[in-house]
């Protein structure tokens, strides 16, 4: 969930002071140049606390107070379900509680060191625990239950106590496995009366295999993880405690994070996953090299890579991060892949590496008619940009794209879907939002000390000044929460969706550690990413917090769990600034009544009634962590819960009468890509059952009006002046 802005450009006073620094630790660079090397933890310490301090919106003191938050953080996210961790180790451990705020300053790193030598002593030990444990058939007939609650649930007292809880822990997956598997073969049955049931023996034993077999993979992943990544997990407990969205990137993060945000890599274009010592290709990328070759497959296995006519290394054994680097690389160079195919064979298969763009980064569109009338809905899953290349794609003329391509199309309103978009880029907002306006302010911005700063839509161009619906939940947030914003203050579309969207108002920063330093032996330091200013709606408030409350709520499932930046521990607070200068859209005369005419349906609809009543059960469920180990208690309190499920099934099986299309453009693109004509068609689908969907179009019929093109006077804002933060 990040807004993010080009730090390099906008923070001069701090770059001067950083590269200060930074020549100050010259010499003692030089000497940090080994992986898993102390003092280069050290280094990345002291540039990450003081880079925060400098540049953080709003630095917390380093005292006893973050000490302690570091402390539980770090302690949390080690061990979360409290397997490994002895009491002995915490108590252990709780000596440093009040001390890492000195230990930071310091460059100390004895509790980090021995918070990590401990894990891997407990976590190997308990390799052993889960194999013997599984060695033998469960006894599910005896009186016993397992509280999952794993905040609330102490830590082992010895050794003795630890096994116990990985045998319950252990033995409630294969319950419920076990309970599924009976359940199948009692449909197949009754599907066959002819078909001859696997005994109960068969099925505990086949539980026991599928769980070890799962947590082989656990502790194999585990087991490629390395003192770095582990440090990495130790950083983040200290970034936190600034703020939850002050984050250290590893180098793999920080290109992770790189190529989420601008929708493409330069590689292959195949997804992979680790499959016991192998590589497996899950995936090929429609579009990419690698598809575009027909030679590898999904299911294949990598065994050796191979850059270009060079000597093939083994990569069997190795940590997927490590073969990932192996395969990757820039655009026109050859890597070799030898891989096992599904049939047994080995082929040595070529690839020229490429620019690959992940599709499903990217915005797109459909068309559905609906009582006459023709609708576009455009769904936009991140505010996307690529800051390497300022002719790349990006979600702002991409949305223009779409717009334009609507129009065409001779559409009568617009549903733009911003559902789970959790940000991205605050520029391709305000490219966005102006789409939809003559001329004015999107967004306002403050950093610490300064005056605040008014982005604006500068052309008076209207891409679209038809009915416009912006549909939001939960899981909306940043960018998403400042376009919501701009709309409903400017009253130029309605927002639907959940009570609040996520409540996040401040802006991220992206700083390359790498940046300060001199000396190349160091190795990749990474990057950090941290709060470097608030932003405010143009009428002064923030989202933080509160989010964009929706014009028109729709029950949601998940409205009562805690999912929000309000949620958070350690989220920034919220206040508001001085309203801008903005002229309300004032072109719609059904605007007000087609709020009023979508509440009265919701309230009357018994579809958002039985979203609304599993809302609360869902809560009422997620509040229940006692569960039976005796099969016949599991059974029957399963059958229940299901029988109670079966009354939200509608819910799942809702669907429309509409009919979803993909625009004229991305027809041929579809009849040439099987991969894409799959994507696009569950899309469709997945329209044609989403009543959110439904209702946002419905929204868009009330919003239709004969004199909507003529003009009428708009209504200017008063400026007030609000509080100050």
């Amino acid at each position: 969930m990040n807004t993010i802005l080009n730090f390099m450009k906008r923070n001069y006073k701090i770059i001067v002071v950083i590269a200060f620094i930074s020549v100050a630790l010259f010499a003692f660079k030089m000497n940090a140049s080994k992986v898993n090397d102390p003092e280069k933890d050290k280094l990345l310490l002291e540039l990450l606390t003081f880079v925060i301090e400098k540049g953080h919106y709003s630095p917390a003191s380093i005292d006893d107070t973050f000490s302690r938050g570091i402390y539980k953080d770090y302690i949390e996210a080690l061990d979360p379900s409290k397997r490994f961790f002895l009491q002995s180790d915490i108590n252990e451990f709780s000596k440093f509680e009040l001390q890492l705020d000195d230990q930071l300053l310091n460059k100390d790193l004895s509790f980090f060191n021995l918070t990590y030598s401990r894990l891997i002593k407990r976590m190997e030990a308990s390799a052993s625990i889960y194999k013997n444990i599984l060695a033998k058939p469960f006894n599910y007939k005896i009186e016993e239950d397992f509280n999952i609650d794993y905040e609330k649930a102490p830590y082992s007292k010895n050794l003795v106590e630890l096994k116990e809880k990985w045998r319950k822990q252990i033995k409630l997956s294969t319950l419920s496995s076990l309970t599924d598997k009976q359940k199948l073969e009692q449909d197949k049955k009754k599907n066959d009366p002819k078909y001859i049931m696997k005994s109960f023996d068969n099925l505990e034993k086949e539980t026991r295999e599928s769980s070890s077999k799962s947590l082989d993979e656990y502790f194999g992943f585990i087991k490629d993880l390395e003192r770095n990544d582990w440090f990495s997990v130790y950083v983040n407990s200290i970034t936190a405690r600034f703020d939850p969205h002050t984050n250290y990137f590893a180098p793999e993060e920080k290109e992770r994070f790189d190529v989420s945000i601008s929708g493409k890599l330069e590689g292959i274009g195949a997804r992979l996953q680790k499959k016991n010592d192998y590589t497996e290709i899950t995936e090929l990328i429609s579009g990419g090299p690698a598809w575009r070759g027909k030679l590898l497959e999904a299911g294949d296995l990598i065994m050796k890579v191979a850059q270009g006519k060079n000597e093939a290394v083994e990569v069997v054994g190795m940590r997927l991060d490590d073969v990932v680097k192996k395969i990757k690389g820039p655009k026109g160079s050859e890597v070799r892949l030898t891989v096992k195919k599904v049939d047994g064979t080995i082929k040595v298969i070529p690839i020229i590496r490429d620019i690959v763009e992940i599709e499903e980064t990217y915005a797109k569109s459909s068309i559905v008619n609906k009582n006459g009338l023709k609708y576009g809905v455009i769904y936009l899953p991140k505010f996307y940009i690529d800051f390497e290349n300022k002719n790349g794609r990006d979600a702002g003329k991409d949305i223009a794209i779409e717009v334009d391509r609507l129009k065409e199309a001779g559409v009568d309103g617009i549903v733009l879907d911003v559902r789970d978009d959790g940000g991205g880029s605050l520029s391709t907002v305000v490219d966005i939002a102006g789409l939809f306006i003559e001329e004015g302010p999107i967004v306002q911005i403050k950093s610490a000390g300064r005056s605040k700063e008014v982005l604006y839509d500068r052309d008076r161009k209207i891409e679209w000044d038809g009915p416009l619906v912006i549909m939001v939940n939960s899981f909306s947030a940043s960018a998403s929460e400042i376009l919501a914003a701009a709309i409903q203050d400017y009253k130029r579309g309605i927002i639907v969706g959940s009570r609040q969207t996520y409540g996040k108002g401040t802006v991220q920063n992206v700083i390359d550690l790498n940046e300060f330093v001199r000396s190349s032996t160091v190795g990749d330091l990474g990057a950090i990413k941290t709060t470097t200013q608030k932003f405010y709606r143009i009428n002064g408030g923030s989202t933080q917090l509160e989010g964009v409350r929706s014009d028109v709520v729709m029950p949601d499932r998940y409205a009562y769990l805690k999912m929000g930046e309000r949620d958070i521990e350690n989220a920034m607070p919220w206040d508001k600034i001085d309203q801008a200068d903005y002229t309300v859209w004032n072109q719609n005369e059904n605007f007000n009544q087609a709020i009023i005419n979508s509440k009265n349906r919701i309230s009357i609809n018994p579809h958002f009634k039985l979203i609304e009543e599993n809302a609360k059960w869902i809560d009422s469920r997620s509040k229940e962590n006692v569960y039976s180990l005796n099969i016949e208690k599991f059974t029957k309190a399963q059958a229940e819960i299901e029988e109670k499920a079966k009354k939200y099934k509608p819910i799942i099986d809702y669907k429309n009468t509409l009919i979803f299309n993909s625009l004229p453009n991305e027809m041929k693109a579809i009849n040439d890509d099987v991969s894409l004509k799959e994507k696009r068609e569950r899309w469709h689908e997945a329209l044609a059952k989403d009543i959110y969907v439904e209702e946002a179009l419905n929204v868009l019929d009330d919003l239709q009006s004969k004199s909507m093109s003529s003009k009428t006077i708009p209504v200017k804002i008063k400026k007030d002046k609000l509080a100050k933060t």
